[in-house]
């Protein structure tokens, strides 16, 4: 079945289609979380870079990576717009220090690739400087990679209908009216300058040793359900057993404890 919002088609999901979705993403956590343990024993270093185009639904495969895990393990950089210091900084400066210790995973929700995407289309930086770093990104994560950083770089695509379907559910829907910024407002009027960038930002930085994964995302949940796959099948990660700790006997309570409760206070019960 499908709908038409604003003019535009709109799938609607069935139940049985919802239900299977819901059973693979509990897999997949799973996983995730088996992945997680693998990583703090072994004191693995992983990088995941998302990059791609405005609603394209990054931060939805984010949120689901992440939800159920640990955040000292999974941490998500999302870097704003660089501080006046930073501006004088070498570029990739701020970016080294956010990279994996052992036993992390790092998540950036877009990365050192603004400067192919946006800062080039909005005139942030001269064409000299963004061609400059096109040329520069490949060895710059060959050296990540030689480190024993393991990098996977992944780059969401939606088509122009789709884009402007989700645009405007996020100004009718106060929910979701932070979401849309002037700067994707200016991407939706830009979806051709945008196009270039991106075209020549994956040709020029598509390499053996990080290369582009390309996630179609029309279909929010079969994007998610995908990218999360491509994850865990490219980390050879071990399930590590787990011993279960003996929780032994609680204390009894101490004869001459009293409850203090004078002072406290209690949130009223609304539910």
């Amino acid at each position: 079945m499908s709908k038409k919002q604003n003019g535009i088609r709109k799938s609607t999901p069935t139940e049985g289609s919802v239900r299977d979705y819901d059973d693979q993403m509990e897999k997949l956590v799973i996983e995730l979380a088996h992945l997680q343990a693998w990583v703090k024993t072994e004191g693995a270093r992983i990088a995941i870079i998302f990059e791609g185009r405005d609603a394209a639904g990054k931060g939805g495969i984010i949120k689901r990576i992440t939800e159920r895990v640990s955040p000292r393990v999974f941490r998500v950089a999302a870097l704003p717009a660089p501080s006046d210091r930073e501006k004088t900084q070498m570029y990739m400066q701020r970016y080294i220090a956010h990279l994996p210790a052992g036993g992390e995973v790092v998540i950036f929700d877009r990365s050192w690739y603004n400067r192919a995407g946006v800062d080039r289309v909005m005139g942030f930086c001269s064409e000299k400087k963004a061609r400059r770093f096109l040329e520069l990104a490949p060895r710059f994560e060959a050296a990540i990679v030689e480190s024993g950083t393991v990098l996977l770089k992944y780059f969401l695509t939606v088509s122009e209908d789709e884009q402007e379907r989700r645009f405007r559910r996020r100004i009718d829907d106060p929910v979701r009216q932070w979401k849309l910024s002037p700067m994707d407002v200016l991407s939706y009027q830009k979806w051709w300058e945008y196009s270039r960038a991106y075209d020549d930002m994956l040709r020029m930085t598509d390499s053996e040793h990080a290369p582009w994964w390309i996630v179609p995302s029309d279909d929010k949940k079969r994007a998610r359900i995908n990218c999360i796959s491509h994850i865990l099948q490219s980390i050879p990660y071990e399930r590590v057993k787990f011993e279960p700790p003996e929780l032994g006997k609680r204390q009894k309570r101490p004869s001459d404890y009293v409850e203090e409760t004078g002072l406290r206070r209690t949130v009223p019960d609304v539910a």
